[in-house]
């Protein structure tokens, strides 16, 4: 899968580092994680293994040059059975990579690759004042499935968690 200029392709265990360093870079904001405080790699290994790719892909995407420009993972919704053919999509990129179509290309991607991993429903979940990332989901087909008001607090304020989502049908 290709962006011109960009590489996505399937997340390897050597990649973990890079892909906690992005993850990390968006803690300070308060606008894209409610962890408040930077992940270990260790702490997030149970996390990337879990991500298999003939299920629940993660990939990374890379710029010419070889270097993580971000990446995205789909990961179970739930974790019950019956919830199998939905999962959650997370999109994190590097700080210089945002703001380019890289987000609307890697989330165009899972759109596609969905079905080939038995997957039908397609979720984000959101904070309310992260209008960039509400915009992406809204502007490929996602819709407000549901608000939970006030339930992250980041530095003493309270912010909304917004559910989009999309059927694949």
């Amino acid at each position: 899968m290709r962006i011109t200029g960009f590489t996505l392709r399937l997340a390897t265990a050597a990649d973990l580092p890079g892909i906690v360093d992005i993850y990390n870079s968006t803690v300070p904001s308060r606008m894209v994680t409610a962890d408040t405080e930077p992940v270990s790699v260790a702490s997030r290994q149970a996390w990337f293994d879990a991500h298999q790719p003939e299920r629940r892909p993660l990939w990374v995407c890379e710029d010419a040059d070889g270097r993580m420009a971000g990446w995205l993972s789909f990961s179970d919704f739930y974790g019950r059975p019956a919830y199998g053919a939905t999962a959650e999509l997370s999109i994190y990129l590097h700080a210089d990579r945002r703001g380019l179509g890289l987000g609307r290309y890697l989330l165009e991607q899972a759109i596609a690759h969905a079905p080939e991993v038995g997957v039908t429903t397609l979720l984000g979940f959101i904070f309310g004042h992260n209008e960039p990332s509400l915009a992406l989901f809204g502007k490929l087909g996602f819709a407000r499935w549901g608000d939970l008001p006030r339930v992250a607090v980041l530095d003493g304020v309270e912010r909304d968690l917004v559910i989009l989502g999309r059927r694949l049908d």
